[in-house]
């Protein structure tokens, strides 16, 4: 009787061809980190144009996006590659992301397809982008980060800060869209006090406004990151800080003896009980005084120019160095459109028209304010249909 155990091995240690050894698995696809950085680029493309990453519950396009990010979350060869070459530029990989060795040859997930689901053919491979133009595969720059130089320049602009926001003169408010970037803000990014000290030419694509940004952090490190790239950001993990109300001026300036006050812009409320005038949303006057603006208004009620009605001061600028007369009109100039067109009765019986009070919502005019001192404005008009400052 044949001994089958015996027979097995014996069968088993007899291989000259080899036709029992089993070959590790190796993928179809050779150039496995390429392919995880073209994937990668889709996905940031992704989330530049849409605010948000892919979710597998909408379209096909984008369910294979979310596959893709879920996929290279998964490995932790993908991630240090990504992260190495500096590509998460939306931090996407953050939470998943374990400093570590990179080991290439491990990188083999997102390009094994055991069922030839992808196909062999590249036409048909799902990391192989079609219809897509190269510069929305592969930004034209990563920005990053390094030592800022002259960082001491700086550094009391960031201790004022803290004293502000300690003080209760700035809030550190919610990021709501673009129109909170311009020059002079500052920024809370993964923890990290930011301020946009400058903004290069802006540009528009397909509606799409971006330009670059020289931007300082608090660490003594500065980028030249671009707006979009920053808009991404603060909408998934950041925060804005709010303007000063009491001063216009060069925030990198201290005031001092030498310099003049030039006067007061500010911003007013009506609180007329008068029906065509308490009804209308979004409703401040613009003006400028040379005195505070406290001992202005204390006979508004009587003054056809504040409506015959008491007003409610909203913002109060302190003006140094400058025409402020000019500084008002410019502003009535860019919000002339929607201007409120009015007759007031004065106490001399007299018909009034003023024309300093302006239908906008008031975030958007102390936007303009700020456009209007970093020389901005220039780009820009003010739409009052759509109640938006957009690029002209």
């Amino acid at each position: 009787m044949i001994d089958s155990k015996s027979s097995l091995i014996s069968t088993i240690e007899n291989d000259p061809f080899n036709l029992l050894v089993v070959k590790p698995k190796v993928s179809n696809h050779r150039d496995i980190p390429k392919m995880v950085i073209e994937a990668f680029n889709e996905i940031n493309n992704f989330y530049d144009k849409n605010s948000y990453e892919p979710n597998k519950e909408n379209d096909r396009n984008e369910r294979t996006l979310c596959a893709k990010l879920e996929g290279i979350r998964a490995d932790e060869n993908q991630i240090a590659v990504l992260k190495d070459k500096g590509l998460d530029i939306y931090g996407l990989l953050d939470d998943y992301f374990i400093q570590k060795d990179i080991n290439i040859e491990e990188i083999q997930s997102i390009g094994d397809d055991p069922f030839n689901l992808l196909g062999d053919d590249k036409e048909d491979d799902i990391f192989t982008l079609k219809y897509v133009s190269k510069e929305k595969v592969m930004p034209d720059y990563i920005a990053s980060r390094k030592p800022c130089e002259n960082f001491e320049k700086y550094k009391e602009l960031f201790k004022n800060l803290q004293k502000d926001l300690k003080e209760g003169d700035r809030q550190i408010q919610e990021y709501r869209g673009e129109k909170y970037i311009q020059k002079g803000l500052f920024f809370i990014l993964k923890g990290v006090v930011g301020y946009v000290e400058n903004i290069g030419k802006i540009t528009k694509q397909k509606n799409v406004q971006n330009g670059r940004l020289h931007c300082i952090f608090e660490n003594g490190t500065e980028s030249d990151m671009l707006l979009r790239s920053l808009s991404a950001e603060l909408y998934k993990s950041g925060q804005v800080i709010s303007f000063l109300n009491e001063e216009i001026e060069d925030n990198l300036s201290q005031i001092n003896s030498k310099d003049k006050l030039s006067g007061y812009i500010y911003i007013l409320k009506s609180l007329s009980e008068d029906e065509q005038i308490k009804d209308i949303n979004d409703l401040y006057k613009i003006g400028y005084s040379t005195i505070t603006v406290e001992e202005r208004i204390k006979n508004a009620k009587n003054e056809p120019t504040y409506l015959m009605s008491d007003v409610k001061i909203i913002a109060s600028y302190k003006c140094f160095n400058m025409n402020t007369q000019k500084f008002e009109q410019l502003l009535h100039k860019f919000f002339g459109n929607s201007c409120l067109n009015i007759t007031i009765i004065g106490n001399d019986r007299e018909e009034h028209t003023p024309r300093e009070w302006f239908i906008a919502p008031i975030e958007l005019i102390k936007q303009s304010i700020s456009l209007l001192i970093n020389g901005e404005i220039i780009y820009y008009k003010y739409d009052d249909k759509k109640m938006e400052i957009i690029q002209k």
